[in-house]
């Protein structure tokens, strides 16, 4: 009897260990409940932290070198859509999320008052869409935008 007590105790304790654990989950929006689960996909929380990113003013735009110069290309197409998530990567969890951004900053806006902006507005964005918890948004500043910069290249254009 005393194999049955010691069974017992150890499903008692998961069962009581999982009222804080469904707490938990109640209070990140309900992800994980008792009538089921929510999986969130990567690429949500990637277009949520992309919009949220370029809402910020002094944003000019998201990604490195390369991926903005695919993206020029494929505004050039026509029926082609630029893409939200560009510039973003993430990682998500079951209850957590993780956000890096490559950013290019219009020239004369404070970097560091402009990275204080869009984490906040990252963070609520995904926070309250999804329920998930933003452990950490990560910023690359890797381009400042000129002021003039693209109206030369849009007259060095040869074909329209």
């Amino acid at each position: 009897m005393s194999d049955a007590t010691t069974e017992k105790t150890p499903a008692a304790q998961k069962t009581q260990g999982a009222a804080p654990g469904n707490a938990l989950a109640k209070r990140a929006g309900g992800l994980i409940t008792e009538e089921g689960t929510t999986t969130i996909a990567d690429i949500v929380v990637q277009k949520i932290a992309g919009l949220a990113a370029k809402e910020i003013n002094g944003v000019h735009a998201l990604g490195g070198g390369t991926a903005r110069v695919l993206g020029a290309i494929r505004d050039r197409i026509p029926g082609a859509s630029a893409s939200v998530g560009q510039g973003v990567s993430v990682e998500v969890g079951e209850k957590q999320a993780a956000v890096d951004l490559e950013i290019v900053v219009e020239y004369g806006v404070p970097i560091s008052d402009l990275a204080k902006s869009i984490r906040r507005n990252v963070i609520t964005g995904i926070e309250q869409i999804t329920g998930l918890e933003v452990v950490e948004v990560n910023i690359n500043v890797n381009d400042i935008h000129l002021p003039g910069e693209d109206d030369g290249e849009a007259e060095s254009s040869r074909v329209q």
